[in-house]
């Protein structure tokens, strides 16, 4: 049986239309004792999703990936002619929040969670370029925001996670015991990203990628509502020379101080 939580968006009490979808293994592991909430924030292309997905299979933790909430929202726009030129339609998408249904269903194949949206996988299509130019627009919007974090806080209520975004240690989170800002050059994170892209057979342009990475950036700092921010009790992890295996042998001596282990 496969537990399905849904948490309700607004005042009328009806039923949130956005649910997240966990095996019931998974949720047995939210019983263990001294388990701990790890927000994972920073810049976009810097390796948050990587990092925190090892750590939580590391630690037996249920790993939430915000940003692709953000991103199927961000694709629904797009779909739905409410987003085109890196500039979305607020009133629209706002009107239209009641359609989106995101799923995060568990692939016990590649062990990892994949995102649907209204019942169709878009693992892939929200990793895409179309939708990395109107994500940070997109997450901008006051009224995503809020619907994304209380889902967010909802779902680490009994702790045992490991999230990463933009605004984990600052909003949803402020009192995570573990919080680690990630950065990197836009440089070596825009070559990152063009390398994952070519690896997958797509066209791609170097440059176009790296002004992407730059304006995400601009955009997600100055943002008013939730902007990206190192939190003052964050620990700071500069990755853009070091190899994703010191990388992760860090966060995980960090993660396990923490916990106790």
């Amino acid at each position: 049986m496969i537990p399905k939580f849904c948490e309700t968006l607004a005042e009328s009490g009806k039923p949130s239309p956005i649910s997240f979808i966990f095996v019931a293994e998974m949720k047995k592991e939210m019983e263990k004792p001294n388990r701990i909430i790890i927000a994972i924030d920073g810049h976009s292309g810097c390796g948050k999703s990587t990092v925190a997905k090892e750590l939580a299979k590391r630690l037996g933790y249920i790993y939430i990936d915000t940003g692709a909430m953000y991103r199927t929202v961000t694709l629904f726009a797009l779909r739905n002619g409410l987003a085109a030129d890196k500039k979305v339609d607020e009133p629209g998408l706002i009107a239209r929040m009641g359609e989106v249904n995101i799923e995060f269903r568990f692939n016990p194949k590649t062990l990892q969670n994949e995102t649907y949206l209204n019942g169709e996988n878009v693992e892939e299509e929200i990793r895409q370029l179309p939708v990395a130019n109107h994500v940070s627009p997109v997450a901008t919007i006051k009224e995503v925001r809020a619907a994304m974090v209380k889902l967010q806080q909802k779902m680490g209520e009994n702790k045992g996670i490991v999230m990463d975004g933009r605004d984990i240690g600052t909003v949803v989170f402020p009192n995570a015991e573990l919080k680690i800002f990630m950065t990197a050059s836009p440089e070596v994170r825009a070559q990152r990203r063009y390398d994952e892209l070519t690896e997958k057979g797509q066209t791609v342009d170097f440059n176009e990628i790296l002004q992407n990475v730059m304006e995400r950036d601009r955009i997600d700092s100055s943002r008013a509502a939730s902007p990206l921010k190192q939190a003052d009790d964050a620990l700071l992890l500069d990755n853009s020379h070091i190899s994703r295996e010191e990388q992760f042998r860090w966060v995980l001596e960090k993660a396990e101080k923490r916990i106790g282990k």
